[in-house]
């Protein structure tokens, strides 16, 4: 067994700013992360673009430099691995955590490779990382796709894609803008409210001129290898179908915060419980980092507001282990 001060579990841009605030505090510290580097932003489209300026998303006194105001993905991408070189993070991928037990004191961590003990652990793991099921027939199918990547692979397909969100209405317009047949399948009356306002109009006038489908108040019943089923104010349709891209939504890992005994508050959002100002939740010793500290709330805390969990969460355990 690894003995440790700190595990951090998820090696996201937050996580990263945990390790290296540990690594210039002298601590013993790892990161375990199930996946790939900032596998978040991985996961995003291809061709995304950030919100932020990328001087917003800096970490580690890295500086983050990209040829436009607002930083692409794959830009975001190569710099989070400068900040890895830079400070050269002690981080395992493609390592997932297993189980969390308390004992005298300390934590015995159980990955999917190695055991670890750690009196500290920082839960880091964001809310992209599990896909918000549609819980119908068929959604296992290899033709649903919950994270999108690039609109090649649909030229020429019939795509049905469910949700009236951002990711929703970028997808429908990017695969059908690349010669896709686009449907959508939208559990509202309208597009959401919230769509960023260059695309909201776009898609609404696709959708209103018939370039692209789309059934309001309607959900899907069943998905088929060559079909599927909705369910809309007019009854049951059937519709031909290559690709699902189900855009609803990702949520945290309520699971691995249970398994290891972090309690959320009962609200619509099951808000994780903790310090507001240390971030430590009911678990001693145990604390939450970054945007999975909103729960489902997740229009609140970014890579940009977030940043500071690593400051306060290391002042807290310096403190605890007499680190000035």
């Amino acid at each position: 067994m690894r003995k440790l001060d700190l595990l951090i579990i998820g090696a996201g841009p937050i996580g990263l700013a945990c390790a290296i605030e540990a690594q210039k505090a002298g601590i013993n510290y790892l990161v375990v992360e199930k996946g790939v580097l900032v596998n978040s932003i991985y996961h995003f489209p291809s061709n995304m673009t950030f919100f932020s300026t990328s001087n917003l998303l800096e970490i580690g006194d890295v500086p983050f430099i990209s040829h436009a105001d607002k930083p692409t993905r794959r830009e975001a991408l190569e710099y989070y691995r400068r900040v890895w070189q830079s400070w050269d993070l002690k981080i395992n991928l493609y390592e997932e955590v297993q189980s969390v037990m308390s004992e005298e004191g300390m934590y015995q961590i159980k990955t999917s490779k190695e055991s670890y003990q750690a009196r500290f652990i920082i839960v880091a793991t964001g809310f992209y990382g599990k896909a918000v099921s549609i819980n119908v027939p068929g959604e296992d199918l290899p033709k649903v796709k919950h994270y999108y990547d690039d609109a090649h692979p649909y030229i020429n397909q019939k795509v049905l894609v469910i949700g009236a969100a951002n990711s929703a209405c970028d997808v429908a317009l990017e695969t059908y803008q690349k010669g896709a047949e686009v449907t959508m399948v939208i559990r509202s009356d309208s597009i959401y409210d919230r769509v960023k306002y260059w695309i909201k109009p776009n898609i609404e006038n696709r959708i209103k001129e018939g370039s692209i489908k789309a059934y309001f108040k309607s959900t899907v019943k069943e998905i088929r290898p060559d079909e599927v089923v909705i369910m809309t104010p007019e009854g049951e349709r059937i519709l031909a179908n290559d690709f699902v891209l189900a855009m609803t939504g990702y949520r945290p890992d309520f699971e691995l915060l249970s398994a290891i005994g972090i309690t959320s508050l009962e609200d619509q959002y099951h808000t994780p419980v903790c310090n507001k100002n240390t971030l430590e939740t009911n678990r001693e010793n145990v604390y939450l980092a970054g945007v999975i500290c909103g729960g489902l709330k997740t229009n609140m805390l970014f890579i940009e507001n977030s940043r500071v969990h690593a400051e306060m969460i290391l002042k807290d355990i310096k403190g605890k282990m007499g680190i000035s």
